[in-house]
């Protein structure tokens, strides 16, 4: 199969600002731009924009606004796993010899319309994501009887890692005890165990081999994806305790990387609130079942970065379009050795996890240098 590579990447600083999200998705494409200084406009075959937000025509605004004339160009919707989707699509068009170099775009802004699947009705008034996450969090304390202290490290955890990068909407730390006393939400959720949604940008660029060379002396190869949607309505999950489409895209992505989940130096996974890092963790293999919060434990306490580098959702923030492409670039500067304070000593191998609605729909990306 051709290789496809990461050429180059940029991305905006998360925040709470109010801009149009054109302007969003201009702004982090420029910084890729600025990145590549061998990359011309005529070298995009394609641009695909992926955002909650799909209603604008926005993949030819911003081909527009960026001087691309592309032969294809779309958006990609699809809550918040939205951004890997539109990354595999990209792989897609190179793999089948339709395009070369694709450019992928990702925004959101703070009041995004892809907060609540109006679709599911069988939620009842029940319908913001708050509600499933607290279903899950029950769910997973009952049946492994970890506390709501013992979850509350993954926000600390997460925030601290947060103050790194650059980028991200978190700009403090928290204590166990911020956390437990944070505005309850539910009988299981406090605020503080909850990504935010805010306004932000990133692009990423696509290209064939003999492409990849133009742009870049460190390209990272996509060498595994997998992809499983199980339902939309998460009434229909096997188990309120773990992931299984995470589980089965997990597989997927190792089976055709040749690689296995021992070999990943440092992931990236959809922690949009506190419960959802130990189930990603069991559920992509990276620990036993019922045990991902020994896992965070440990690394809180040694201040290994391997998960989250950046701060995960829960400290970067979640603009659902650009977050999956923000983790993908996250993986991409470990592995070229430039994530600065973040950095994982001798990163090799990397993982992205990117889902939707309750684990409904999950991409996993492994990545290699």
């Amino acid at each position: 199969m051709p290789k496809v590579g990461i050429a180059s990447y940029g991305i905006t600083k998360f925040s709470k600002d109010d801009l149009k999200i054109e302007s969003v998705l201009l702004k982090s494409t420029k910084n890729l731009f600025d990145n590549s200084p061998n990359l011309s406009r005529n070298d995009i075959d394609a641009v695909l924009v992926s955002t909650n937000n799909n209603s604008k025509y926005l993949s030819a605004i911003l081909s527009e606004m960026s001087g691309i004339e592309p032969k294809i160009a779309h958006s990609i919707e699809s809550l918040c796993n939205s951004g890997t989707n539109a990354i595999v699509s990209a792989y897609s068009y190179i793999v089948s010899g339709l395009a070369d170099v694709v450019l992928v775009s990702g925004a959101e802004r703070y009041d995004s319309p892809g907060q609540i699947l109006e679709w599911d009705n069988s939620r009842g008034e029940f319908k913001h994501p708050i509600f499933w996450a607290s279903i899950l969090t029950k769910a997973y304390k009952r049946e492994f009887s970890v506390t709501d202290e013992e979850l509350a490290i993954v926000p600390v955890k997460n925030h601290k890692q947060a103050q790194s990068n650059p980028n991200a909407l978190s700009e403090k730390t928290y204590s166990l005890e911020d956390v437990i006393n944070s505005k309850k939400l539910t009988d299981d959720l406090r605020l503080l165990d909850c990504s935010r949604p805010c306004t932000g940008g990133a692009s990423i660029l696509l290209a064939s081999e003999n492409m990849c060379k133009k742009f870049t002396d460190e390209p990272i190869w996509i060498t595994g994806i997998g992809q499983k949607t199980t339902s939309a309505g998460f009434t229909k999950n096997m188990t309120f305790s773990s992931m299984e489409s995470t589980h089965i895209a997990a597989s997927t992505a190792f089976k055709m990387s040749k690689h296995n989940v021992k070999d990943i130096d440092v992931a990236e996974v959809h922690d949009a609130f506190s419960v959802c890092e130990p189930m990603a963790l069991e559920s992509l293999g990276l620990t036993d079942k019922g045990k991902g919060m020994n896992m965070i434990k440990e690394l809180y306490t040694t201040n290994n970065l391997k998960i989250n580098p950046r701060g995960g959702l829960i400290g970067s923030g979640h603009p659902l379009g650009a977050t999956g492409i923000a983790q993908t670039i996250e993986i991409t500067q470990q592995l070229q050795s430039c994530a600065n304070k973040r950095q994982i000593e001798n990163a090799k191998i990397g993982l992205v996890h990117n889902m939707s609605a309750a684990a409904t729909s999950s991409t996993v990306l492994v990545l290699e240098r």
